[in-house]
């Protein structure tokens, strides 16, 4: 999967385009994700109560969850 060059290091997405980023999962699973230590998923940045990630974190994380499979 290997996206990583497609993905601007710097771009922030919202709880929601994480989830289609990963494949269409729901809230809760991210939520999941979040609280499981074991996942090491990467942790949101708060702006205004809002979630955001990095883009370029949560594609690098899925890459190294395809790796390790």
């Amino acid at each position: 999967m290997t996206t990583q060059g497609t993905a601007h290091p710097h771009k922030r997405i919202n709880a929601a385009q994480v989830c289609e980023l990963c494949g269409g999962v729901s809230d809760m699973s991210l939520h999941r994700w979040l609280n499981n230590p074991e996942l090491a998923f990467p942790k949101p940045i708060y702006i205004a109560r809002r979630r955001y990630w990095r883009e370029a974190d949560v594609i690098e994380w899925l890459d190294a969850r395809e790796v390790a499979a």
